[in-house]
């Protein structure tokens, strides 16, 4: 189910906590543009093990190479669900992404909380919740005012489960990645995130953007996901043509 051209990796977009697939809703068309497979994952939110298992669904819809590319708690995800072999890189969108054995709430308790997280409220379910205000001034404050409160109407809950449950094996220790830092995020650690991308040794991109980059900043977003697809498409052009004994 890839594209025409086999060495084009397709792009599985993970999406954060909050959200559903059309966090990705303006990067999507911009890949397509491309000629390159795309597909969103919708995330239950309810687990680590739940939204791994929907990551999962769809890479096995692919046939590889795949670029996985992961938002916010998205990128927990990617980080576990990317040991998927058809996986052959690995794209941080202002992410999470713990190492083995660790969870996304560690890396949130590492470093100074940023306002959002004041702006969480828990229901009746232990569900967790994110106010009207956290989304206008500390998620998506530099979307329209209007478009942040449609995001905090449509929002999902997030299962408390989320920040405790811990990653098997982190992908990212054995692929190429490629990190998107939020400079004006203040719903995940800015600080954290430099960190991340450090420890990562990932291709880095700053954006002086909200945590929602992907809706704010989508040109800037899909560039960055185009140049791993652009790497990954001319390694596996080689190899193939290794493999056919084709003159380099």
């Amino acid at each position: 189910m890839t594209g025409s051209n086999p060495c084009t990796p397709s792009v599985v977009l993970v999406h954060g906590a909050w959200g559903d697939g059309s966090s990705w809703r303006k990067v999507v068309p911009l890949l397509m543009a491309k000629g390159i497979t795309v597909h969103a994952v919708q995330n239950p939110t309810t687990s680590l093990a739940d939204d791994v298992k929907a990551t999962r669904r769809i890479l096995d819809i692919l046939d590889g190479p795949v670029v996985l590319v992961g938002h916010s708690w998205g990128g927990t995800v990617i980080t576990e669900a990317g040991n998927d072999p058809k996986v052959a890189a690995l794209v941080y969108v202002a992410a999470f992404a713990p190492r083995a054995g660790q969870s996304t709430g560690d890396q949130v308790a590492a470093f100074a909380a940023p306002p959002g997280l004041g702006e969480i409220s828990t229901d009746a379910l232990g569900g967790y919740w994110m106010s009207r205000r956290g989304w206008t001034t500390c998620i998506a404050q530099d979307l329209h005012e209007e478009e942040a409160a449609t995001l905090f109407a449509l929002q999902p809950p997030l299962a408390a489960a989320t920040f405790s449950d811990t990653v098997a094996k982190a992908a990212w220790t054995d692929l190429p990645n490629w990190y998107v830092i939020s400079t004006g995020d203040r719903a995940v650690s800015v600080e954290l995130q430099h960190h991340l991308a450090r420890v990562l040794d990932a291709r880095t991109t700053a954006l002086a953007a909200s945590h929602m980059s992907p809706l704010s900043q989508p040109q800037a977003v899909a560039q960055v996901i185009l140049d791993a697809v652009a790497e990954i498409g001319a390694t596996a052009g080689a190899a193939g043509d290794a493999t056919n004994g084709s003159p380099s």
